[in-house]
């Protein structure tokens, strides 16, 4: 991580951010009715971030006040089927964790893989990274049993309609029929081309993950699949994860509260 890569968000927003929302597929606008952010930058302003070029996603960060609650909003990510490794994937994530945040609220569009409906959002609550890469090098051995924080994914599952695995592979293309069945097999409720690279680096700084996947393509459907029917779906899902984003600031105040009263 680049030290100016910190010093760029405290330049950009003026302060330490307790929470990081990445809005992937279609879900850029989630939390339009936020308001006019307190700051607004593009989000490959940050050295070591590169604009996000899938559909869906765009090269924006925004920062908010929620009630006391600091929130910095990515509206688009870096894809590691880009080519460009895993570095870039995860740097926004590891230049914020140094920002200071305390959370996290990973947004991805999914491929379902059961028997779900076209809409739902899915609360992550384990992952199987199939992507073949890993945000580390060397011995830096990082445990995973608990990088989807209990605390968090018991504020957001009531709000979702699902809580489920997600399964992340490399991409671009999307996963084949026997693909589907090895994947459903396994025990993923979902499949993707994001977030568990980004949930390792941050589980490893020590901040707390939530996940939200959206269904947006059921995978063991006849008709091909259509990306942009996959943000348009995906745009469907905005009331949930608003609401899921607003219970996750409510639990850090509260946390917040308790720390200073102790």
């Amino acid at each position: 991580m680049s030290p100016t890569a910190v010093d760029e968000i405290a330049e950009i927003t003026g302060i330490r951010h307790d929470l990081l929302v990445v809005l992937g597929s279609g879900a850029d606008q989630a939390l339009a009715a936020w308001g006019t952010p307190t700051s607004s930058r593009r989000l490959s302003d940050i050295p070591g971030v590169l604009a996000p070029v899938a559909p869906g996603h765009a090269d924006l960060l925004e920062s908010y006040d929620r009630d006391g609650v600091r929130v910095l909003v990515a509206h688009g990510r870096t894809h590691l089927y880009e080519g460009q490794g895993p570095e870039p994937v995860t740097a926004l994530a590891t230049a914020a964790a140094a920002n200071g945040i305390q959370a996290a609220v990973l947004v991805n569009a999914n491929g379902c893989l059961r028997d779900w409906c076209l809409g739902d959002v899915m609360a992550i609550d384990d992952h199987i990274n199939l992507t073949g890469a890993s945000p580390f090098n060397g011995t830096q051995f990082v445990d995973l049993s608990e990088v989807w924080d209990r605390g968090l994914l018991d504020e957001i599952a009531p709000i979702t309609q699902r809580r489920g695995v997600y399964a992340a592979l490399r991409g671009p293309e999307y996963q084949t029929k026997a693909e589907t069945k090895l994947l459903a097999a396994a025990g993923a409720d979902c499949v993707g081309m994001s977030t568990v690279l980004e949930a390792i680096c941050l589980h490893h700084h020590g901040v707390r993950v939530a996940g939200l996947s959206v269904v947006s393509d059921l995978s063991f459907a006849t008709e091909a699949t259509d990306p942009n029917e996959v943000v348009r779906l995906a745009a469907g899902a905005h009331p949930v994860i608003a609401a899921c984003v607003d219970a996750i600031c409510g639990e850090l105040t509260r946390r917040e509260a308790v720390r200073v009263k102790a």
